[in-house]
């Protein structure tokens, strides 16, 4: 019953949004609808995340990201890359760490990227972020405080699952043009 509301209340904002000039995703690809989601899912949770798509140059968008460790830990997930409200390629992240850690979860990843230069190293390819990149998790303002470091700028919406977590570990990114 839940999902069912979330989805109607999902096709009503994409709706509404698309007429004034937002990416439409296609019906008929599932990430492109998981994508949307999510986008839909954090400006509700904050919607000054807004302000955040509106001014990037483009955007990665990981809408379901797996995690979990026990001392060892990894994460990994697949997403879109999307600017000037057009899909332009496809991605996929895969973390490491190692430290204190224990459990599991599923998050949403959003990379926003500041200018064409942070974007155009982006779709190079291998692209990585070290240990010292961290993420903004969303809560209501949460983006309001946020900044871009070296041309980017990270947040994440956790959707389910606990994870406690001291590590040390970083991102790495692929790639592919559509």
């Amino acid at each position: 019953m839940r999902q069912t509301a979330l989805t109607m209340i999902g096709l009503f904002l994409l709706l509404s949004e698309t007429a004034f000039g937002a990416w439409e995703p296609d019906a008929n690809n599932q990430m492109e609808l998981a994508v949307q989601e999510a986008i839909l899912a954090i400006k509700e949770k904050d919607p000054g995340m807004n302000d955040w798509f509106a001014n990037s140059a483009g955007y990665a968008v990981f809408p379901k990201v797996g995690k979990g460790g026990i001392v060892i830990g990894g994460a990994h997930g697949k997403g879109l890359v999307i600017a000037n409200d057009q899909v332009i390629g496809e991605t996929s992240l895969t973390q490491a760490s190692i430290g204190l850690q224990l459990g599991g979860q599923v998050y949403s990843e959003f990379i926003f990227f500041r200018d064409q230069t942070a974007l155009s190293d982006f779709q190079r390819g291998n692209f990585e972020l070290g240990a010292q990149a961290s993420a903004v998790a969303v809560t209501l303002g949460a983006s309001a405080d946020a900044s871009y470091n070296k041309g980017v700028a990270i947040f994440t919406n956790v959707s389910g699952g606990l994870m406690y977590e001291a590590s040390v570990g970083g991102q790495k990114f692929k790639y592919e043009s559509r």
